[in-house]
Formats: C-alpha cells, structure tokens, sequence
C-alpha cells in the first residue's frame, strides 16, 4: 500500500489507526513498488522500471544484444502475414503483455506497444522480431525513465496528433496525444481511431476530441485536489483545418459527421477550460505516439517529453 499526502501528521494518524486494524509493517519512503522505482531529490521526484526492464531482457535472452537507438524501424509498416506464424504464440503475449506495463514509465514505446499488441491473436515471425527491435532500444537506456519536477508550474498543456489512414489494414489513422503539468508528463495515448476518417482535418479533429476529453477530466482532478487551474488548458495541434473548425461556430455539410466532436471541443473552449493554438509540425512532440520516427526526430520530441535516465552517467 502506498500512502500520500501533504498533511504529515494525517499520514501518521492513518497508519497508526491500520496498524491497530491489521498486522502492518511501515517500509519508510516509497523506493520501489510493483516494479516501479521512485528516487527523490531537489529537482523533483523520478519514477523508472530498471530491474523490470533487465528482468524482460534476460528473460528474451537479448541482455547481450547490440543497443537500437529508436523503437521501431522508421516508416515500418506491419501486415498480419509476411512471414511463418510462430510455433508458440505465447511467447510473444507474454512478452507484449510485458511492454504493456513498461509504458507506465517509457511513453516514447507507447506506439510501438501498441502497434504489436494488434497481432497478439496469431503473431508471426516478422512480428516477433519487431518486438526484438523495441528490446533492444530498451537495452539502449535500462533506467530510463520521468523526472516530476518539484519547480514545475501546475499549467495544463497539450499535445494531439493523428497519422490519417496509418492502418493499411482498416485504414482508420491513429490518434495521440500527450499532457503536460508544467514540464512534467502525467499523460499520453496512442490509440488507433473506432472509424475511418475521411480527411486529415476529420482525423486530426478527432485526436483534438480526445486530448481535450483528458484535459477536461484533468481540470476535475486536480480541483478535487484543491489545486487551483484558472488559466484555460492550452492544447496545440498542427493542422490548421482541424483548428479553424474548432473555433468557427457554423456546421458545414461536410463535417456534420463529426458534430459530437465538433459540440465537445466548442463548448470547452466556450467555456474557457481549453484554448488551442497552432504548433509547427518539426515542434509537434504528440508525433512520436501516431507513428515511427527517425532516429533525430524520435530523441529530439523524447528530450521534450522529459524522459531521462538517473542511472546514466555525469
């Protein structure tokens, strides 16, 4: 169990009242919990899976493995056949269902988790070995992980981005997002859309539809922490159809099929909660949830996500 909070003296009046109830031990400071490994300091509190990450390499066998610098190979496009189905498929669940639970502290893997995780059915060797790929941009950096800086000013902003038609299956695009509390990262999604969209701007209105879900149910949590967020949410986004259509309050035939979003978006803004604003696309840090990147594209959003490794060298 962890407990928290900025009262101590509740803290300390709660655990005495559990130790009465049950047979407890107090563990002192949270330094490690299911996986999770939480260091302290001035700068602000940093969370990493490094002996989880070591567990899933040695476990692959891959802990001698030469490093990869991105997750996945730039423009890689994975079908449901290519090559032999595997001989045993749980292999490759198990080993995915483990990635699932490394992107609590790797975001930058989130695409790529997802993407492998839509062959768990019958995976295949060419899947498998995409999965080697990301093992080894892990074995690249094992402590990496995010700093929650304790300098941070407690501002909402946001990131969205869609890869229009990405599926070359279903051809539905891909949504991402990613949230930040001041400079800290404390969401992200990588999600491939329920429907098919008709255009960019369709595809890109719909991640603009689900970060300001998240922004919004972000603004209640934080008021029911008693922290005051008077200043709209900033959400940035990179297509300037998308942005127009969010602030023009007149319907076109053409977009009546995304009205819901349309309403959902609108009345944010209305109300004040969210304001949106235009990001160059070299800028747009949700790019690394919609789609791999290059090598100099991928670290220089991962610099800007506020991903770091305390276990690296000064």
């Amino acid at each position: 169990m962890v407990i928290t909070g900025n009262n101590d003296r509740a803290i300390n009046d709660l655990k005495q009242f559990l130790s009465r109830c049950f047979r407890i031990k107090d563990l002192g400071p949270l330094k490690y919990f299911l996986g999770v490994e939480v260091a302290r300091s001035k700068a602000g509190i940093a969370i990493s899976q490094r002996k989880y990450t070591l567990d899933i390499l040695e476990e692959a066998g891959l802990l001698g493995a030469k490093p990869s610098k991105v997750p996945m190979e730039p423009d890689l496009v994975l079908l449901p056949t290519g090559s032999d189905p595997l001989k045993d498929p749980t292999q490759y669940r198990r080993l995915i269902g483990k990635l699932i639970y490394l992107t609590i502290t790797r975001p930058e893997i989130t695409y790529a988790v997802n993407t492998l995780s839509q062959f768990m059915q019958e995976p295949r060797r060419h899947h498998l070995d995409a999965a080697h790929r990301l093992l080894r941009y892990l074995k690249n950096a094992p402590g990496q992980g995010l700093l929650f800086s304790s300098q941070s000013k407690l501002n909402l902003i946001g990131y969205c981005d869609a890869d229009w038609a990405r599926c070359p299956i279903t051809r539905r695009s891909v949504t991402g997002y990613c949230i930040f509390l001041g400079n800290s990262l404390v969401s992200w999604k990588s999600k491939k859309q329920v429907t098919v969209a008709r255009s960019s701007a369709e595809a890109e209105y719909r991640s603009m539809a689900a970060a300001t879900c998240e922004l919004t149910w972000l603004r209640y949590l934080l008021k029911d922490l008693q922290i005051t967020h008077s200043s709209p949410a900033k959400l940035f986004c990179n297509n300037q159809a998308a942005l127009h259509i969010a602030v023009n309050p007149v319907f076109h035939e053409r977009t009546k099929h995304i009205e819901l979003d349309c309403h959902t978006i609108r009345e944010r803004i209305q109300r004040g909660e969210i304001k949106t604003a235009y990001v160059h696309t070299g800028k747009q840090v949700a790019d690394l949830f919609t789609k791999p990147l290059r090598t100099p594209a991928f670290h220089l959003h991962l610099r800007k996500l506020g991903v770091l490794d305390i276990h690296a060298p000064t």
